[in-house]
């Protein structure tokens, strides 16, 4: 962030800003400073605490801090590059058999010598001494213990069975025998993860603690959405309640969101919708509990594409991201290194290029945008008051399937969200683990929730559900309770209590039988469709009788349209949906400057066209014209000063890489000059703006212009 200094005199007036090391974005990496992936967020975070690039990582951590950064560090809780403890070094064991197991007896690798691990104690210890001692030593005050994941495939191999003695008092039993195993094991896989961390976080709290420091702990996470369609189990929303946890990634990216969905009878990608309820996922397990989070998104991703799919699937993510109004914090990129120092396809041809420049221009002007993305209270347009119940249990239904019961490709999740979403509605997340928090349900008007693919995990949640519906809370229930989890031996069917599917007890709370219909409750009403959600996307049209009754849930004028847009700051932000009855794109009046465009042209109108999104920096709403403003910008702007007839500043970004900016002047500028750059420039003068172009440097280009 920059904060301005104002020093008045009779000649001039000088504004200085200067970057600051604050929080508000991040990017990791495994490299050292190399000028190419100079990137000047606020912080780097260095992943892994080995050596690589022949340097330690003490010396990989001072070559950031000697470029001014906020080092933080990062590394795998499930997995990582840990010879030392694989291979027997750090106790003279080898622990290559600590791996998660399949049923065929093969272990999942992610990468040589690095499995998927069963954290048990001796990984544990290891992760607490010979992985966050050495960081905190070494001056670190951050630490990210990224994707805690147990894959629901494994729980075969004999650390797994040898914890499942421990953890339930009797021997193991294979998940795939019946539906009941399958709870258990999941229980445990979420059990084991949830430990792993509240150790080692409580161990990096105090260790940080004798050596005078206040170490933060943050968990980098897929979304409770990406992990449940990728069949991984994960603690997810209940390491909000640990003490030793201060916040979250939100580890959404193009890999994520471009997993297949099923909407209309069509599976396919959609990957601006599914990052949307990605990131609304983890916003709202998080929120509560006002717990940080940095939301992720990637300019390209993990599997070899294109660079035109990068791109447009950067946009759409991107988009998503910043729909959140609330969450102003952000990882920009991870892995800079892999972004601009790897070669990928041009599209429709086999040649591999580096970054092309337009994108690299482009992809730094979205990423300098968010050093001053401001946090709105501003809304999404359309009906903010609907949301969708969801739970850790997701997760523990997706892998064997039993009795012929399947959920393909997560259907039932997208099934009470996509119908909504495609019609312009800002569907929310609830996860019902946060339900004890007042704010969880006090922004919702009508809560659509199923168990068909997901089982509340205590009889509080229905308590709280009661008593909201009771209060005035209208709510949409959508399930045949069918499943084969419904008589797993839980709560609503032990110690007393003898409902056969968990819906039951609910609707006892709420004095109704499970049968379909209307209800009223108190203030407040329930609705019941007898239908699997998985339903209203599988078959075409399917989703008719499941709007129509949210439609009347909600009651009053329920507003559909085929767009999403916000006013955030000086932003405007849309996107427009596709495959719906309305063909019509969205108008934006200008002047606005087309951030999505690395050639930053003003337009007097920008039409956003189905299936597209924009991200556009509006004139109009700059309170002060007269006052010189960088609107937009492929470098980060340092050491701005404004004299009565001048403006300078010093912009820097990686090397190899051009600048675009796009200034605000009180009048036509009679010089320009950026230090021995060759420069491009053209004045725009109805909206009183001048195009930049030149070379970046990581070191600094002085700007001087003069009117």
């Amino acid at each position: 962030m920059k904060k301005p200094l104002l020093l008045m005199s009779c000649l001039c007036l000088s504004i200085f800003a200067n970057a600051q090391k604050g929080e508000k974005t991040a990017f990791q990496t495994g490299s050292p400073w190399r000028p190419e992936i100079d990137v000047r967020s606020d912080i780097a975070i260095v992943y892994g605490a080995g050596d690589r690039h022949d340097m330690t990582f003490e010396q990989r951590v001072k070559s950031w801090r000697d470029h001014g950064y906020n080092v933080q560090f990062m590394t795998g809780i499930a997995w990582g590059s840990y010879d030392d403890y694989f291979l027997g070094k750090w106790d003279g064991k080898n622990h290559l058999g600590i791996g998660q197991v399949m049923q065929n007896g093969d272990t999942i690798w992610h990468g040589h010598n690095i499995p998927y691990v069963v954290p048990e104690a001796t990984f544990i210890d290891y992760m607490k001494r010979g992985v966050v001692k050495k960081v905190i030593d070494a001056g670190i005050t951050a630490i990210y213990l990224e994707e805690p994941e147990f894959w629901a495939r494994a729980g075969y191999g004999q650390v797994f069975k040898d914890e499942w003695q421990s953890y339930y008092g009797f021997p193991w039993r294979p998940q795939h025998e019946s539906p009941e195993n399958t709870y258990l094991s999941s229980k445990l896989k979420y059990h084991l993860y949830y430990n792993a961390i509240k150790e080692v976080s409580s161990y990096a709290k105090a260790y940080g603690k004798t050596k005078g420091l206040d170490v933060k702990v943050f968990i980098p996470t897929h979304s409770l959405v990406n992990y449940s369609s990728w069949q991984i189990v994960s603690p997810e929303a209940s390491l909000a309640s640990l003490p030793g946890i201060d916040g979250y990634i939100a580890q959404v990216w193009t890999g994520t969101s471009r997993e297949p969905t099923y909407f209309d009878g069509l599976k396919k990608e959609r990957v601006f919708e599914n990052a949307f309820l990605e990131y609304g996922s983890v916003i709202s397990m998080t929120a509560p509990t006002n717990r940080k989070v940095f939301l992720l998104t990637d300019p390209i991703e993990d599997w070899p594409r294109d660079w035109s799919d990068y791109k447009r699937n950067y946009q759409a993510t991107f988009t998503a991201k910043i729909l959140y109004p609330m969450v102003a914090d952000y990882e920009v990129m991870p892995w800079p290194e892999r972004i601009y120092t790897s070669p990928y396809r041009v599209a429709n041809s086999d040649s591999m290029v580096l970054i092309p420049k337009y994108y690299s221009t482009q992809m730094q002007v979205m990423v300098n945008a968010l050093n001053d993305m401001p946090r709105s209270a501003n809304k999404v347009t359309g009906v903010n008051g609907i949301g969708v119940l969801m739970g850790n249990s997701l997760m523990f239904q997706r892998f064997p399937t039993h009795n012929g019961y399947d959920d393909p490709q997560f259907s039932n999740f997208y099934g009470q969200t996509l119908p909504l979403l495609k019609l312009g509605i800002p569907v929310q997340t609830v996860h019902m683990e946060n339900l004890s928090f007042a704010a969880s349900l006090k922004d919702i008007r009508v809560l659509v929730m199923s168990y068909s693919n997901m089982k509340p995990m205590s009889a509080d949640v229905h308590k709280y559900l009661a008593e909201w519906v009771k209060k005035g809370g209208i709510l949409v229930y959508c399930s045949k309770d069918d499943d084969p989890y419904q008589s797993v031996m839980e709560w609503w069917n032990t110690k007393g209590m003898q409902y056969k599917t968990a819906s039951a007890h609910l609707f006892s709370l709420l004095g109704v039988k499970a049968d379909a219909g209307k209800y009223n409750i108190g203030k407040g009403k329930v609705f019941i469709i007898k239908e699997d959600p998985k339903n209203f996307v599988l078959q075409a049209n399917g989703a008719a009788q499941y709007v129509a009754t949210v439609k009347e849930a909600f009651g009053g004028k329920l507003e559909v349209k085929n767009n999403l847009y916000l006013e955030r700051g000086p932003y405007d932000i849309v996107a427009v949906m596709d495959e719906v009855a309305d063909k019509s794109p969205y108008r934006i009046k200008g002047p606005v400057v087309d951030l999505f465009d690395p050639t930053l042209p003003v337009l007097d109108e920008k039409v956003v066209e189905p299936g597209s999104q924009a991200f556009l920096y509006n004139i109009n709403r700059i309170k002060d014209k007269t006052k010189p403003k960088v609107l937009a910008t492929a470098a980060r702007v340092y050491e701005e000063k404004v004299t009565a007839n001048g403006y300078s500043f010093m912009a820097k970004s990686p090397a190899k890489t051009i600048n675009a900016m796009r200034v605000l002047l009180p009048a036509k500028p009679k010089s320009v000059v950026a230090a021995d750059k060759k420069l491009s420039q053209s004045w725009d003068e109805k909206s009183h703006t001048l195009y930049l172009g030149f070379d970046n440097s990581p070191d600094g280009v002085k700007v001087d212009i003069n009117w």
